[in-house]
């Protein structure tokens, strides 16, 4: 039989969440663990397959090429038309949406756990894009999860899977595997976004810059992109050969994780520019000669600085921001007269404002960012928009951060991460935290007054859905706020999130440390959410 039919039981942990199922690699490791949330995917999206193109490809942590595999024998089975997997099993989670767009393919199963550790203690990730280049939306998910509740069998091709380390195309059952270069067709698309001759031309001039691809899977397109087309010297992008466990790398790209980066930044004689990306190249961090760039701060000097790139010189229909976002942006919109509009965290609350032509770039504060030429956060996008950026102005990066603040004010702005909180601690802490939302107005807090309170509800403007619960926000008077959430990301746990700002329009207090400036922020938000009392965290975990 050319298609094996195998007896399963269903696993009662496959609910893939916003950003699909991620679990640590033993739980992935057990016998048809794979194989039932594949064919639970496979039989949501049904008889649209047969015929269809699906993609498929992953950021190169451990388990990927297995699973990538075990995904073509399956989606063959299935009766998929065409398969498409990048080289190696590799596709960054930005070239897999594109890709998918391109190709006009169904959709696409990305295989990642994003800026989690990866190796064989480490996370893995699967997760399904719809034909719009974009994460399932919920109804897509709950599918997928009543399906793997009730499956009782799945399906595989008996043969093996093609050769993913040879291009080309091979036939597997009625399917076509086109193994393709995952680096060509997204190094093209960015050609047609930004001005590769003028950011070549700084390059030749004696630009310095460092890329840090933290071992993963950026790795290869920033040295095809930034030393092979760009020219930058060989050496500018380190850490770049994907490995299954990053090297030993934390691939989160944030001034923690990205600690030689940083240092070699703040140093005596730093490069001009600094970036990393993250495991599966769809977040960035960037990094000014002596400074620390805020995903915030970046995402509002990206919207107002957007019109200097050839792919956005028309100007942008409007900007998005996840809610914890600091409000830069908003200030940027405001200027530039287009709207601004703030959603929950998850790129598919962007897909919709996308997919209908209300805004051009979005981004969120975990340092995500990313435009209409994709729906999923882009990296490498972000640095190479910043390259063209400097290029157009002539201007160091750390003067066009202070530049944007004298122009708009400064949203002094950070994240505190409480890691691995006891579960049930951190849910107790946000439920107390909603109960006291309507008597918080009035009250004063470490020299602080609260304005407002609540729980954020994004109803959107497309669809008309509502997505109530998504972090509760306490507005102080003086143009101040702490969010706070939990995030679903990990495996271990609960990460509680704790946001804080507080802007600032005098250009003379621009150069303040920013946990001085928000030290009253911080201490209202303990304060008002009895972090310690709850957690027995007396201080967070990490502070980005």
């Amino acid at each position: 039989m050319p298609i094996r039919q195998v007896a399963t039981t269903p696993f009662a942990d496959q609910r893939p969440g916003t950003s699909g199922l991620r679990k640590k690699v033993p739980v992935f490791q057990q016998p048809h663990y794979v194989e039932n949330f594949l064919q639970s995917i496979l039989d949501v999206v049904g008889d649209r397959l047969r015929g269809a193109t699906l993609v498929i490809g992953g950021d190169g942590r451990y388990l990927n090429r297995q699973v990538a595999e075990t995904a073509i024998r399956m989606a063959a089975a299935a009766g998929a038309g065409r398969i498409l997997v990048g080289q190696g099993g590799l596709l960054s989670t930005p070239a897999a949406s594109a890709l998918i767009r391109a190709s006009g393919a169904i959709g696409g199963i990305v295989l990642s756990a994003s800026h989690n550790p990866g190796g064989p203690d480490g996370d893995f990730g699967i997760k399904f894009n719809t034909a719009n280049g974009g994460p399932a939306p919920e109804e897509v998910t709950e599918a997928i999860h009543r399906r793997a509740a009730a499956l009782t069998e799945y399906r595989i091709a008996e043969e093996a899977a093609p050769d993913i380390d040879a291009i080309g195309d091979t036939r597997l059952l009625e399917a076509t595997v086109s193994v393709i270069d995952p680096v060509a067709g997204h190094a093209a698309l960015m050609e047609t976004l930004v001005d590769f001759p003028a950011i070549a031309g700084m390059f030749a001039r004696g630009f310095r810059m460092r890329f840090d691809a933290m071992s993963a899977v950026t790795g290869p397109y920033a040295k095809a992109i930034i030393e092979g087309r760009l020219g930058a010297p060989a050496g500018t992008v380190v850490n770049a050969t994907p490995l299954p466990d990053f090297g030993g790398h934390h691939p989160d790209p944030n001034p923690v994780h990205a600690a030689d980066l940083m240092a070699e930044m703040m140093g005596d004689a730093p490069p001009d520019f600094g970036a990393a990306s993250d495991g599966d190249g769809d977040r960035n961090m960037i990094v000014a000669p002596g400074m620390f760039v805020t995903p915030s701060d970046s995402l509002a000097i990206l919207a107002a600085h957007a019109h200097r790139a050839p792919g956005y010189a028309q100007g942008l229909a409007g900007v998005a921001r996840s809610m914890p976002t600091s409000r830069a942006v908003d200030r940027v919109a405001k200027r530039l007269g287009i709207p601004c509009y703030e959603t929950p965290t998850g790129w598919k609350f962007f897909a919709n404002l996308l997919d209908s032509s209300r805004i051009t770039l979005c981004g969120e504060e975990s340092a995500g960012t990313g435009s209409n030429h994709v729906r999923e956060k882009d990296g490498l996008w972000a640095v190479l928009v910043w390259l063209n950026i400097i290029a157009a102005t002539g201007r160091r990066a750390d003067a066009i951060v202070r530049d944007h603040w004298a122009e708009f004010g400064r949203d002094y702005y950070s994240r505190h991460d409480y890691e691995e909180v006891d579960s049930d601690a951190a849910k107790a802490l946000m439920a107390a935290l909603r109960a006291k939302l309507p008597t918080l107005p009035g009250q004063s807090f470490a020299g602080l007054t609260v304005a407002a309170a609540d729980d954020f509800a994004y109803a959107d403007p497309v669809d008309g859905s509502v997505t109530p619960a998504q972090g509760v926000r306490i507005l102080f008077a003086e143009d101040a706020r702490a969010v706070f959430r939990l995030s679903g990301t990990g495996t271990v746990g609960a990460t509680l999130r704790v946001y804080l700002e507080r802007f600032e329009p005098d250009a003379a207090r621009h150069a303040l440390p920013v946990q001085d400036v928000l030290a009253p922020v911080i201490a209202a938000a303990r304060a008002i959410a009895g972090i310690e009392a709850h957690t027995g965290r007396a201080e967070p975990s990490i502070i980005t």
